[in-house]
């Protein structure tokens, strides 16, 4: 994956100014300033940095949410596509309104179906969001095709329980596979995989 910091900053500061506007958050921010990011943001940034092409979210029967809106601007800065598979019972229309709100709804590729079904229509995903409480995420793990050389993926709702096994844990073991996976939120956890899995270079400044 190629590395945009410009399209990273760009789609850190679009999402952060979306939530500040729904959560009412303090963003004010010196001169120059180092951010930590927040999951959402961080995953914009991450997305839209690495220049990523294909995204899908997988959701459970929550429909739409701030992660959704995350990598709809990280699409939006980067060019990529971003498919989301909805549970049967999520009407399209009204998903794509949620979306219009924050001008968004052409961002988004909407999608019905099961998502192991929906899954295999895709080839070399770069960056993945997969909702635990999708009862068979396990199955999903083994047959998602990622790009070699580089992708990621994100849990999400994940409890660790004896099934509950990350997304890192199913492929260790695996031949010719490095990953590194971390902690970045509650039930939270991301999995690079490629050559390098290296995300501690992935700096970036807001001025």
């Amino acid at each position: 994956m190629k590395w945009s910091a410009q399209d990273a900053i760009k789609a850190y500061l679009h999402t952060l100014r979306l939530f500040k506007i729904q959560y009412g958050k303090d963003c004010k921010l010196g001169p120059i300033e180092l951010i930590q990011p927040q999951p959402t943001e961080f995953l914009s940034a991450l997305a839209a940095g690495n220049q990523t092409k294909v995204m899908v979210q997988v959701l459970s029967t929550e429909g739409v949410n701030p992660l959704t809106i995350a990598l709809a601007v990280a699409a939006m800065h980067c060019g990529g596509r971003f498919f989301c598979f909805l549970d049967q019972e999520q009407d399209i229309e009204d998903c794509k309104s949620q979306l219009s709100c924050y001008d968004l709804e052409d961002d988004v590729e909407f999608m019905h179906g099961n998502p192991c079904e929906l899954i295999t229509q895709f080839k070399n995903i770069d960056f993945a969001v997969i909702d635990c409480k999708f009862k068979d995420y396990l199955r999903l793990f083994q047959i998602i095709d990622l790009n070699p050389r580089g992708s990621i993926v994100v849990l999400t709702n994940l409890v660790r329980k004896k099934n509950g096994a990350g997304f890192g844990e199913v492929l260790r073991g695996k031949r010719g596979i490095e990953c590194l996976t971390l902690s970045i939120g509650e039930g939270m956890e991301l999995t690079r995989i490629g050559a390098t899995c290296n995300l501690g270079n992935k700096r970036f400044h807001v001025t």
